[in-house]
């Protein structure tokens, strides 16, 4: 990163699950993380499913700007 640009993001949290009660019960998980980091601001949220002949997994990805922690 060169001094002169800003970091779009600093932090990254994911959340998966494979199980169906799992996978149920994920946005919970994710609006429960939210609200017990108020300081992480969410730049962007990619959702991704993936699935062989078994399983199916689906994840949530929060990129966010940790606006608490210190500046480099």
């Amino acid at each position: 990163m060169t001094p002169t640009a800003i970091a779009k993001f600093n932090g990254v949290k994911v959340f998966s699950a494979t199980m169906a009660q799992e996978r149920e019960g994920l946005g919970d998980k994710v609006t429960n993380w939210i609200r017990q980091n108020p300081q992480a601001k969410i730049i962007e949220t990619v959702v991704t499913q993936s699935s062989d002949e078994a399983f199916h997994c689906i994840a949530i990805t929060l990129f966010f700007l940790d606006e608490a922690a210190p500046k480099a």
